[in-house]
């Protein structure tokens, strides 16, 4: 199933739940407005090459849109819809006043200079210029290039038009490891529904990139044990624990976290059915299936990747009693504090780090809780209870604002 298809049928079985009429649902299964575009940029070879280029918006009911840019040879237009209708629902779970969009651009950035990126960026945002804007449309994280693009276009310095900048050009302290942070808290929210803390408890985590990495990291600092990590090239096993900082300095002298001295070398399939209390897929869509999940020993998944577990394997883990944190809620540290940078910026007042933190964590909490009652409420799954909660606040909005929508 792709990853369209499974946003569509999470949002049918919301949908269900709301008791929409099919033209509500109709609008929401669509995007409002798509735009691909073509545009060349000249590579360091002094050849032309020409890139195709999305964005997505998928709905503004609730305020302006927002949502990243993701550069990578597998992007293509129903991938974007997808992670721009679950940004719609990331942004409402969380009670921000956003929508959702997506963009992307077709492109392998692992093998482009940062000249060739800079140029590719500078030129998508000068084609999706006129519906991108600090009102309407406020993408994510590509640098300071497209701030600085966008305004020099308009004439004017727009920080707020981006987010994700560097803190010298208005961005916001905590945002390098806000998504990870969010993923711990989350994390913790739902081990106390088991009574029982993170201290102490097993944490494995796929994916060892900026989230995956820094959740291990902050993980620990909570005191959690680290028993088990992996990359795209294999992952790595220790049940009295490891020590997240070293194995990061390991994968920067070697390409990998393999090979981490002191402990059992496994795969990255191998990792999702190790020992722990909590389990953290954080690299690629659709890894907890229903061949797998019947094999996962952890009382908890919280998704750091944005659909890392497919419709089958939700239900089969139900079933089980595994409670799982969705990726709309899990994952939400990221935009939280895109929302901050921004708010930041439209007031030209900053926040410490400590405040930004803080500020995080309260609201990842009253999320999760949100999130929670309903599931209880209801007797379903905290993915359901996510969507019950952020597309009912997306249809009250578009309600309440009539039928010019």
């Amino acid at each position: 199933m792709s990853a369209h298809e499974t946003a569509l049928q999470q949002l049918k079985v919301a949908a269900e739940h709301l008791n929409l009429d099919m033209a509500t649902l109709d609008v929401l299964s669509r995007p409002k407005r798509e735009l691909q575009v073509s545009f060349s940029i000249k590579m360091d070879n002094g050849q032309q090459k020409v890139f195709t280029g999305y964005r997505v918006q998928h709905n503004d009911a609730r305020g302006p849109y927002k949502g990243g840019i993701r550069y990578h040879p597998a992007v293509e237009i129903n991938e974007v819809r997808a992670l721009a209708m679950w940004m719609t629902w990331k942004t409402a779970v969380l009670n921000i006043p956003y929508g959702g969009a997506k963009g992307g651009v077709t492109c392998n950035p692992k093998e482009m200079s940062k000249p060739e990126l800079e140029r590719l960026t500078r030129k998508y945002t000068a084609m999706i210029f006129p519906i991108i804007g600090p009102y309407t449309d406020i993408p994510a994280p590509t640098m300071a290039w497209i701030m600085d693009t966008y305004s020099k276009m308009v004439g004017y310095q727009v920080p707020a038009v981006v987010t994700g900048k560097p803190i010298s050009l208005g961005g916001s302290c905590g945002r390098a490891t806000s998504t990870s942070r969010g993923v711990i808290v989350a994390a913790k929210e739902a081990a106390k529904t088991f009574r029982r803390g993170l201290a102490g408890r097993g944490i494995a985590v796929q994916g060892y990139g900026n989230v995956g990495a820094n959740a291990a990291i902050i993980g620990r600092e909570y005191g959690a044990k680290i028993v088990a990590v992996s990359d795209s090239k294999g992952g790595i096993y220790n049940e009295r624990g490891l020590n997240p900082l070293d194995v990061l300095k390991h994968k920067e002298r070697t390409g990998s976290v393999v090979g981490f001295p002191g402990t059992k070398e496994i795969s990255n399939e191998e990792l999702l059915e190790v020992p722990c209390d909590i389990l953290i897929p954080s690299a690629l869509e659709g890894q907890i299936r229903s061949e797998n999940a019947g094999k996962i020993q952890a009382k908890i998944i919280v998704e750091g990747a944005n659909g890392p577990t497919t419709p089958e394997a939700d239900r089969i883990l139900f079933d089980r009693g595994v409670m799982v944190v969705p990726d709309i809620l899990a994952n939400g540290g990221g935009v939280l504090v895109s929302y901050f940078e921004w708010v930041q910026n439209l007031s030209r007042l900053y926040w410490t780090e400590e405040e930004v933190n803080k500020r995080l964590e309260k609201k990842m909490r009253e999320a999760f809780l949100e999130v929670y009652d309903i599931s209880k409420s209801k007797d379903v799954d905290l993915r359901t209870a996510a969507l019950i909660l952020s597309v009912g606040r997306v249809v009250e909005a578009m309600k309440l604002a009539g039928d010019f929508f």
